[in-house]
């Protein structure tokens, strides 16, 4: 790579890192894990960044790395079997933590999108956190736009079914409306 390389490189991460972090995070399910996923994909895009047909839109070439390095690393049988904690599990806490609504919905919501299939996760990821239209998730997912539209289907009537289960206050507020379920 190039000085000039180099710079254009350096640039990009430095003006799309949050949003491609925040991917990566949705993703996972994980900030640790996420800022791995995306550490990992970065090295991989700077190795080929003199290779990149169209420097205008390599923002489409990561998070498709990103999407499928997270499968890749979901299929690896030791990846995600170790959960940070601040305390050991055999100990209680040291405080106990007033949970808010917000917070306990937001775990809610989590929750069910880590029990969706990787491809369902994606799709919900891009079109309402990313905020991506059918045509880009498909073009980053490598699929067809019906089969965008036919997760994004799946993965609603999922979550809406997951959250329902998990209680009233959850289900109404997170899923009165299809663009609230990321919230």
């Amino acid at each position: 790579m190039n000085a000039d390389e180099e710079r254009q490189f350096r640039e990009f991460v430095a003006a799309r890192s949050r949003s491609l972090l925040h991917t990566a995070y949705l993703l996972t399910g994980d900030w640790e894990q996420g800022r791995d996923l995306l550490q990992s994909v970065l090295a991989s895009t700077a190795r080929r960044w003199s290779q990149l047909r169209d420097r205008q839109q390599p923002e489409v070439y990561v998070r498709r790395a990103l999407y499928h390095a997270q499968v890749d690393r979901f299929r690896l049988l030791s990846w995600g079997r170790e959960t940070v904690t601040d305390t050991p599990p055999d100990q209680p806490a040291a405080h106990d933590t007033d949970w808010t609504d917000t917070v306990v919905q937001r775990q809610d919501i989590m929750a069910a999108l880590r029990r969706l299939p990787k491809r369902q996760r994606a799709v919900i990821v891009l079109r309402y956190f990313e905020d991506q239209p059918d045509a880009e998730i498909a073009a980053i997912l490598g699929v067809a736009q019906g089969t965008v539209r036919s997760q994004t289907r799946k993965a609603l009537l999922s979550l809406r079914t997951t959250l329902t289960e998990a209680g009233p206050s959850t289900a109404a507020s997170s899923t009165a409306s299809g663009r609230g379920v990321i919230a």
